[in-house]
C-alpha cells in the first residue's frame, strides 16, 4: 500500500509568486488527507493532477490566515463533482466558526455532509480500520496542534511451506489463518495463526509540526516517524525573533528529527525573508544535528515505505 506526502505549499506568513502558503497532502492508498489549507493550495492540486475532490479529511493546526484561506476554495470546488461521502474537519477552537461563517458569507453550495469537530489536544482525532490521526499540543500565539498518522502493526508475514506442512491445503483456510482465525487441518488437527505467521511488522508513521516555539517534549510526539514535516521558519541566527514570533528555527526542527529518531525530515513554513537559495543556509542549519534533513518545495513529493 502506496503512502505518500505532496508539499502543496512550504512558505509562511504570506504567498510568493514562487511560494505558495503551508499546506500538504498526505495520500495513502485511495485516502486522501489535507494538513492544514493556505492560500495557493487549488493551485498546486491542479498542477499536480491529484483526485483532490475527494479529500476524506483536513487537519487544521490553528486558525491563522496562512494556514485556512485556501480551505473555502477547496470546499466549493469539492461541490463540482457528485459526492456521498462526508468531508471531516478538525481542528482547534475557532475552525468550526470559521467554516460555518465561510459557508454562509460566501452563499457555498455544498452538496455532500461537512463535519468539522473541534479538538482539545492530546487526544485520537480520527481513526480507521488500519490506522489513527492523534494531535498534540503545540506552543504558539494562539491554540495550536500538530498531528500524527499512525499506521497500526500488519500482520506477520505469511509462511505457505508451514501451511502445508501442517496439513493445510492452499485455498479458502490460508486466507483465515492470515486473518487470524483457526483452521482443522485434513487430520483433524487445530491450527493456529502463530503456526503459521511470521512476527508483526510495524506500520508507518506521519508527523506534522508548524508554528510553535521548540521545547523537547515534541520529539516524543513524533517519536520514529518515517517522515515529519516540520516548520523550519528562521536561521538560528535569528533565534530572537523565533521566541518572540513563537516559531522555531530550522536547528530547532534538526533538534527534534534527531531527538525523535526520524527516518526522514522535511523543512517546511520559511519566512519570506529567505528567496529559494537563501534557503540554503536553513538547510546548513538543520543538517548541523540532523544530516538527512531535506528542505520541501512547492509541489514536492515524498514517498513513505515500508522499512520491511
Amino acid at each position: 500500500m502506496n503512502m505518500e506526502a505532496f508539499i502543496l505549499g512550504c512558505g509562511g506568513m504570506m504567498p510568493l509568486p514562487y511560494r505558495h502558503l503551508t499546506s500538504v497532502l498526505l495520500r495513502r492508498d485511495g485516502d486522501l488527507f489535507l494538513f492544514d489549507g493556505g492560500e495557493g493550495t487549488q493551485v498546486s492540486l491542479r498542477r499536480l493532477n491529484l483526485k483532490w475532490k475527494k479529500i476524506n479529511a483536513i487537519f487544521v493546526s490553528h486558525t491563522h490566515a496562512d494556514h485556512v484561506t485556501g480551505l473555502p476554495g477547496i470546499m466549493m470546488l469539492s461541490a463540482q463533482v457528485e459526492r456521498k461521502e462526508p468531508l471531516y474537519i478538525y481542528g482547534p477552537p475557532k475552525i468550526a466558526e470559521y467554516i460555518e461563517t465561510s459557508r454562509k458569507v460566501l452563499d457555498m453550495y455544498i452538496n455532500y455532509p461537512v463535519v468539522v469537530k473541534e479538538i482539545s489536544a492530546p487526544c485520537v482525532v480520527h481513526e480507521e480500520k488500519e490506522f489513527r490521526v492523534r494531535a498534540f499540543p503545540l506552543r504558539h500565539t494562539k491554540t495550536c496542534v500538530g498531528y500524527v498518522l499512525e499506521e497500526f502493526d500488519r500482520p506477520g508475514e505469511f509462511n505457505p511451506d508451514a501451511a502445508i506442512e501442517l496439513g493445510v491445503p492452499r485455498g479458502p483456510l490460508w486466507s483465515k489463518l492470515q486473518g487470524g482465525e483457526e483452521v482443522r487441518a485434513k487430520d483433524g488437527s487445530i491450527v493456529r495463526p502463530k503456526q503459521v505467521m511470521g512476527a508483526k511488522r510495524s506500520g508507518r508513521k506521519f508527523g506534522y509540526v508548524t508554528d510553535t516555539l521548540y521545547f523537547p517534549e515534541i520529539a516524543q510526539e513524533v517519536k520514529d516517524s518515517d517522515l515529519l514535516i516540520c516548520e523550519s521558519m528562521f536561521e538560528h541566527s535569528l533565534l530572537d525573533q523565533a521566541l518572540e514570533k513563537k516559531h522555531m528555527t530550522a536547528r530547532q526542527a534538526g533538534t527534534i528529527a534527531r531527538d525523535a529518531c526520524v527516518k526522514k525530515m522535511a523543512m517546511i513554513h520559511y519566512s519570506p525573508r529567505y528567496t529559494d537559495r537563501e534557503l540554503l543556509a536553513l538547510e546548513a542549519d538543520a543538517r548541523e544535528v540532523f544530516p538527512e534533513a531535506i528542505l520541501s518545495r512547492d509541489r514536492m513529493k515524498i514517498d513513505i515505505p515500508y522499512v520491511d
